[in-house]
């Protein structure tokens, strides 16, 4: 299994449609997964949008931090997780989801052990949000 932990704090307004997509990107590869969003310590209505997905998502879960801190969040939210494959992605899906499947394969595979994507790489083309 693989599951892909998105941490969130004050994400009320992109929750919903960035795990939306994230899940069916998701259900067309050949392995199983879980969503685990990691709510962080949000002040706005992150947290009901977080557990109206895991309601309707049947890949989607909620873990609750009310500590804050990215890292955090993250290291817990691994910490319990008992799949064999974890990744960790931004809730703006700032990371082309194409690039998931050739990223994680060896690991599920068992071929490796670890892999690391970046966006640092001279060949990586990166698209900013408004946001940002």
């Amino acid at each position: 299994m693989l599951d892909v932990v998105v941490p969130v704090h004050d994400e009320e307004a992109d929750l919903e449609q960035c795990v939306r997509r994230l899940d069916a990107h998701l259900r067309t590869l050949p392995f199983s997964y879980r969503i685990t969003i990691a709510e962080n310590a949000s002040t706005d209505g992150t947290l009901d949008v977080a557990q109206r997905l895991a309601a309707q998502l049947p890949g989607v879960t909620v873990r609750v931090e009310t500590e804050p801190g990215r890292g955090r969040a993250l290291n817990r939210a691994w910490a319990a997780s008992d799949a064999a494959v974890l990744v960790y992605m931004d809730v703006d899906l700032s990371t082309d989801l194409n690039a998931l499947l050739p990223l994680v394969a060896p690991l599920i595979s068992g071929h490796s052990d670890l892999a690391i994507g970046t966006r640092l790489a001279g060949s990586s083309r990166v698209v900013r949000g408004a946001k940002r």
